[in-house]
């Protein structure tokens, strides 16, 4: 199965990368929503570009460059907020570099519209690249200071995905209609996220405590400090599914490594394994940062739609539930740039008490 396969409701972005994968440019640029399986299209892609068969199958080369093992296939993610400018720099040597084993390399920029300070340094890599290099950068949107970065690569979009799509998709790889169904409203129309908690039987758990969260506060710091605990208890334990789907990935990627050339003749000096498996372990723990802020907003989102309910059913003032709405999506959407966990929660909860006492609550 190649990653492709996996996608649900992108055949036009497909159909636009297998094309140009037979008569490859020099950067490509895969703009959508989260959770539309951009990442899982660019390694799906970039297998295509460095497997010698064209890729398209589960050869040694495929599977290695799926999971991003391949020593020519590097994937960059920001170690903070953005992209920094030493990453970006760090992006031009190792596009660089003379391939190992293919007759490229691809390079994979993600999370480009939070690139920043780093926008200069990445476009004159990109406006002048070597010669056997591929970048294939992801962004959720183009902001205007990146329009033209933008502009030099060749533009594949990927649309959102309905609730009934995602469950649909669900149900046809196996999980119950109720289940598919629960999975696909939990996961806000990400299918990567959807497969997480549809095998994962304390998601619905999960997604009630966090609708429960106005009803407790009481006015008291220590039930504040109380559901914080338990809310961050409950996003340590949501990795369980990640972390077992990593751990057979893990072993997949080695078995594959084993059997691909240890070393390439005349590389001194550098370790195609050594490197594959330091990058495997790495965007495990990307995946695994990525999966705490998924759950961590899947939960504010659970918390917005309890303070919906109270405006509607006259629990709560409309104006109070509103105010409280902006506190959540506030922190919803601060959730890009790593604010700490446990304060940031406690600080909301605070805030959400006092609006509450301040209504009558």
């Amino acid at each position: 199965m190649t990653g492709f396969s996996e996608l649900v409701g992108q055949e036009e972005a497909v159909r636009a990368l297998q094309a140009s994968a037979r008569r490859p440019g020099h950067a490509y640029l895969l703009v959508g929503p989260p959770g539309s399986g951009r990442m899982t299209a660019a390694m799906a892609f970039a297998a295509m570009l460095v497997c010698p068969n064209g890729g398209g199958d589960s050869c040694s080369t495929c599977v290695r460059a799926e999971s991003g093992v391949h020593p020519d296939v590097t994937v960059f993610e920001r170690e903070g907020a953005s992209l920094s400018i030493d990453q970006a720099r760090e992006v031009g040597r190792v596009a660089a570099r003379t391939p190992l084993e293919a007759g490229r390399s691809v390079v994979v920029l993600p999370d480009l519209h939070l690139a920043r300070d780093a926008v200069p340094a990445l476009l004159k890599t990109i406006e002048e690249p070597p010669g056997q290099t591929v970048f294939i950068v992801l962004a959720d949107f183009v902001p205007p200071e990146l329009v033209t970065v933008a502009s030099r690569c060749q533009a594949v979009r990927f649309r959102s995905l309905g609730e009934d799509e995602v469950a649909a998709s669900l149900v046809r790889e196996g999980a119950a209609p109720s289940a598919a169904a629960g999975a696909a409203r939990a996961a806000g129309g990400r299918l990567d996220r959807a497969r997480l908690l549809v095998a994962d039987p304390g998601a619905a758990e999960r997604w009630e405590a966090w609708r429960a969260v106005p009803s407790r506060l009481d006015g008291s710091g220590a039930t504040v400090a109380k559901l914080v605990d338990e809310l961050v208890g409950m996003l340590e334990a949501s990795a369980g599914p990640l972390l077992a789907r990593q751990e057979a990935e893990a072993k997949e990627a080695a078995e594959a490594a084993a059997q691909a050339m240890p070393r390439v003749p005349g590389r001194a000096g550098r370790s195609p394994g050594k490197a594959a498996a330091k990058g495997l372990e790495d965007r495990h723990k990307r995946e695994q940062r990525r999966q705490r802020t998924d759950e961590l907003r899947s939960g504010l989102a659970a918390l917005a739609g309890a303070y919906r309910d109270r405006a509607v059913s006259g629990a709560l003032p409309a104006e109070a539930a509103w105010q409280a709405l902006a506190l959540v999506d506030g922190l919803a959407a601060d959730l890009a740039y790593n604010p700490g966990e446990v304060l940031a929660l406690q600080a909301l909860l605070v805030r959400l008490d006092r609006l509450a006492a301040g209504a009558g609550r």
